[in-house]
């Protein structure tokens, strides 16, 4: 076995144990095809007010410039489809934000990876990313083939749907690389006619700026009136064009315990939702990623609904 194909599987098998739905590697390069792409996203202003999007463009798209010398982009996803769900009759929250915030989840986790890393494998240089950084994320797992990019542009996976967080681990470590699967998203239009915010403005193309979780999230204005009585009952983020993805019929439930939602959040109704505290959102959200919108942020979105 060459050492390539040796640190390769070194890399594959710890992903798995350390939780990791699946591991995929390509190389790390200049991503010609997402280039223009983006260009065009920005341009048409489909970001709103996410201005830290049009920063580092460059960096965006060169891994090489994260981390010099970068040879191989290894893409992790990690599952976070609940075993349990908030009761139907309340404000909603998305999925990937009913437990701890992924965002330490992950970090901690890939600390681990690349210490296993020098351990076995020697001076290697590296960083680990999970959406906190400019990573184009969706195409690199498409690029190393663990999944392909839906029409809602959420990386898709066969036998496994779209519910899980995607990160990355760039290095200047040769390594076996994957090749890109297809699309079998087929003539299937369910994601597009369900938003109820026409949020995909064509097949593969999301006008972030109308998605029911920029609005929820990103917004810091308020929210508007245009968009009244479209939200379903979302409060924060957004799980629809997922939801309605036949693909997502295999989603099975994580084994991970801080993704776990708290039972006091699956158990909010409505008016417990209304009337929640500084206090409660404290104490409810500590280390959760729905703290992003702020307790203020909160009460705007479920008067927004509410009223």
């Amino acid at each position: 076995m060459n050492t390539k194909h040796k640190h390769t599987e070194l890399i594959k098998t710890e992903a798995k144990r350390l939780g990791f739905l699946s591991c995929g590697i390509s190389k790390a390069e200049f991503l010609e095809e997402e280039a223009p792409r983006l260009e065009h996203w920005l341009t048409m202003n489909r970001h709103g007010e996410m201005g830290y999007m049009e920063n580092h463009f460059d960096k965006r798209l060169d891994p090489t410039l994260l981390v010099p010398d970068a040879k191989s982009v290894v893409s992790l996803l990690l599952n976070y489809y609940p075993s349990e769900f908030q009761r139907d009759d309340t404000y909603k929250v998305s999925k990937y934000a009913y437990g701890t915030d992924y965002h330490f989840v992950i970090k901690d986790k890939l600390k681990e990876f690349l210490h296993f890393i020098s351990e076995e494998i020697g001076e290697v240089q590296g960083r680990a990313f999970v959406d906190s950084a400019p990573v184009l994320d969706k195409a690199w797992a498409a690029k190393s083939g663990l999944g392909w990019m839906g029409k809602h542009s959420n990386l898709l996976t066969k036998q496994v749907g779209s519910f899980y967080f995607i990160a990355e681990l760039i290095l200047d470590l040769e390594l076996d690389y994957d090749s890109p699967v297809t699309d079998h998203c087929g003539a299937c239009t369910a994601c597009i006619d369900a938003c109820p915010t026409q949020a995909i403005v064509e097949p593969y193309v999301v006008d972030g700026s109308k998605c029911i979780s920029y609005y929820t999230i990103e917004l810091k204005n308020e929210i508007p009136l245009s968009a009244k009585g479209q939200f379903e009952d979302w409060m924060f983020g957004c799980d629809i064009c997922q939801d309605v993805c036949p693909w997502n019929r295999f989603s099975k439930s994580h084994k991970e315990p801080l993704l776990q939602p708290s039972p006091e959040l699956l158990s909010m109704n409505k008016k417990d939702w209304e009337e929640i505290t500084q206090e409660v959102f404290q104490d409810l959200f500590q280390k959760s990623a729905v703290k992003r919108t702020k307790f203020s942020g909160l009460k705007r979105n479920i008067k927004f609904l509410k009223d």
